[in-house]
């Protein structure tokens, strides 16, 4: 079923033995180091993870949308991300949407055998209309998860760009996909506990794909957060503080300024004609 060249080393022993012997300080330092080792495996993974970007900007300025599609941890971690987007840069809900094998009630109770059907991936994206504008990214950190393989398999013979992002070199997913990420983290501390070092390494990738599309997309200026939703308190007085140092403003003129218009960016665009 798999390449001859495909090793699956999130699923490979731990460096690590008698875990139970070890006490708390042991446990914690232990977890630590492994968790160091992560940034430098995403870096190493940075020039396939530019190319990925690169066709998500063009897809999404041309009007298309960006789907993740995964199961387990993995899909949540991608609905997490898509879920993130909308108040960090003000998007439609519909511009990045994530998936998950077992529908929306997987997010907090795993659903049995959802990951393993090679049917189910492509009825939920139909469910969106997916068509060849839009781009699809499968999330699996094993790279053997039918649930997602199979939708990207249909995706390729619909003319629909996908990528993906796994923790193993050559996987099927990482063979299916037009535009892999492979970040390589290698043994779990507790033997095939992908939710740990290969999680980390997929929630990383995952904030340098949505983080860097949206600046290109012009969704930042300079070097905050202008489109924000200003859906509490907190948010509110960070748009403040945003007007008083972009406009040299007081803070009533401020909060009159961002009150007016409920968007720092167009508070910023329309500053001039307030004071005429």
């Amino acid at each position: 079923m798999f390449s001859k060249k495909f090793t699956k080393t999130t699923e490979q022993d731990s460096n690590y033995n008698h875990l139970e012997k070890m006490n708390l300080s042991e446990l914690l330092k232990n977890i630590n180091n492994e968790d160091k080792t992560v940034p430098l495996a995403v870096e190493k993974a940075l020039p396939q993870i530019e190319i990925l970007v690169e066709h998500i900007v063009k897809k999404l300025s041309q009007g298309g949308r960006l789907f993740y599609i995964g199961a387990g941890t993995s899909g949540r971690l991608g609905i997490l991300d898509a879920s993130e987007c909308p108040p960090t840069f003000g998007v439609s809900h519909d511009l990045v949407i994530g998936l998950i094998a077992g529908g929306d009630s997987a997010i907090r109770k795993a659903v049995e055998f959802a990951e393993d059907s090679t049917t189910q991936g492509w009825k939920d994206l139909k469910a969106y209309k997916i068509n060849s504008n839009d781009i699809v990214v499968g999330i699996a950190a094993s790279g053997t998860t039918p649930y997602v393989i199979s939708a990207l398999e249909t995706c390729n013979q619909n003319n629909i760009i996908t990528g993906c992002i796994t923790c193993n070199h050559n996987s099927p997913l990482s063979l299916t996909a037009q535009f892999p990420i492979e970040v390589i983290v290698g043994p779990e501390f507790v033997t095939g506990s992908s939710r740990m070092k290969a999680g980390t390494a997929q929630k990383l990738v995952l904030n340098m794909i949505t983080t860097s599309t949206m600046i290109q997309l012009g969704r930042i200026k300079g070097n905050k957060m202008v489109d924000m939703q200003l859906s509490n308190n907190k948010l509110v007085d960070r748009g403040t503080k945003m007007l008083m140092t972009e406009l040299n403003l007081d803070q009533e003129e401020a909060e009159a300024l961002l009150k007016k218009h409920k968007n720092v960016r167009l508070a910023i665009q329309n500053f001039n004609n307030d004071t005429k």
